[in-house]
């Protein structure tokens, strides 16, 4: 039962993906540079997920996090802040179904190649390797229809 309800909240979050990038793709078409609806998402975020801590912790949480910092912390924002960006600039320039495949494609060999590493091995990985092949040609053949 657990499995669908995260099976769902990804397909949520994927929906989400969609229509934030959506949304900063036109704002970024009004202003000067992708840097500012960029900076917009994460001020927001930052915003919602400090009122959530405060509101689950209270001021402790912002102690905890304080506490808690190192500086390779840095490091996930760094990424997700180059994901987002990379997003808004394929949305522009490649529109959203290529950009959504060859994001997803990427994800998977690399995550793939992330948990084989963690397994040991091919060994019984054949239906995943064969499923992770076919999407990343359906991705290639969405692709290069943008360009």
């Amino acid at each position: 039962m657990m499995h669908f309800a995260v099976f769902f909240l990804l397909i949520a979050a994927g929906a989400a993906i969609v229509g934030q990038n959506l949304l900063m793709a036109q704002i970024s078409a009004g202003v000067s540079t992708v840097l500012i609806p960029l900076f917009m998402n994460s001020a927001v975020g930052l915003a919602a997920l400090l009122l959530l801590l405060i509101w689950r912790s209270g001021f402790s949480g912002v102690y905890e996090v304080v506490n808690a910092f190192r500086v390779w912390n840095i490091l996930p924002g760094l990424l997700g802040s180059f994901f987002v960006f990379a997003s808004i600039v394929g949305y522009q320039r490649l529109g959203a179904a290529a950009t959504i495949a060859l994001l997803v494609a990427s994800q998977l060999v690399f995550g793939l190649v992330v948990d084989l590493a963690r397994s040991g091995g091919i060994h019984g990985h054949a239906p995943t390797l064969a499923g992770a092949f076919i999407l990343t040609v359906g991705a290639i053949i969405v692709a290069c229809r943008a360009i």
